[in-house]
């Protein structure tokens, strides 16, 4: 919320903002919901999946219309939906994905686009679906086509795991799913840290201090200022 704030104070973003696109999951549920207590209005979305977070925004009168290609909704948020279709009908649009993900129209409007992250690392990569690199937890869906594509790429996640016992800010990713060069944002329950246009070692420092838990954010401090010897410069080839 204050990131979007300095954004809007700035005159980088217009006071409603520009449309929303939003990944599936809780993560991406609480920070839709928390968007009804802020002072951006009226927002609209340009999204693929509709979830609860965005019909409480419609409901509240927060957000005025949503595009989207299909719902991942709970039993509470379908039982919603069907029983005020009618007053939905006008303000909800459901479009093939080919127009919903198409990077041109993602381009054109300047879409926000906030997407959930397992893991990230300090350099600003990204690991949206594997644990330990192997075990695959979900699919990417279409977050790519919006990171790539946004005005701004935001990744969200905790800074930590099954109570603290795994750090999701780590020195490399386990597996990328979306590059440094795709993500602008990383933002944890510490903290914001934006990284347009900064050099790989700022990156480092500023997701280190403002997105890592104190108690790991010493050891990625550590692992990035490790220097490995450089190679000749020339390199005999055979």
């Amino acid at each position: 919320m204050e990131f979007l704030a300095y954004e809007v104070k700035g005159g980088r973003l217009p006071a409603s903002l520009l449309p929303l696109q939003s990944g599936v999951g809780n993560i991406a549920n609480a920070v839709l919901r928390g968007l009804d207590d802020g002072p951006f209005h009226p927002l609209t979305a340009y999204t693929e999946v509709i979830q609860d977070g965005m019909l409480a925004l419609l409901n509240s009168g927060t957000m005025s219309t949503i595009s989207a290609t299909a719902f991942s909704l709970s039993e509470e948020g379908a039982a919603d939906l069907h029983a005020n279709i009618a007053e939905y009908h006008d303000r909800i649009v459901l479009r093939p994905q080919e127009i919903s993900n198409h990077p041109e129209v993602i381009r054109r409007l300047g879409c926000l686009a906030m997407n959930g992250a397992i893991e990230a690392d300090i350099y600003g990569n990204i690991n949206s679906t594997h644990v330990m690199g192997s075990s695959i937890m979900n699919g990417i869906g279409g977050s790519g086509d919006f990171a790539r594509n946004a005005y701004i790429a935001m990744f969200l996640t905790p800074s930590t795991a099954k109570n603290g016992a795994i750090s999701s800010i780590v020195p490399m990713v386990s597996h990328v799913d979306h590059t440094e060069h795709d993500v602008h944002v990383v933002i944890t329950e510490w903290g914001v840290a934006d990284l347009r246009g900064l050099a790989p070692r700022r990156r480092a420092q500023k997701i280190i201090d403002n997105c890592a838990h104190p108690t790991t954010g010493r050891c990625c401090r550590t692992i990035s200022t490790v220097r490995v010897p450089r190679p000749p410069a020339n390199i005999p080839r055979t």
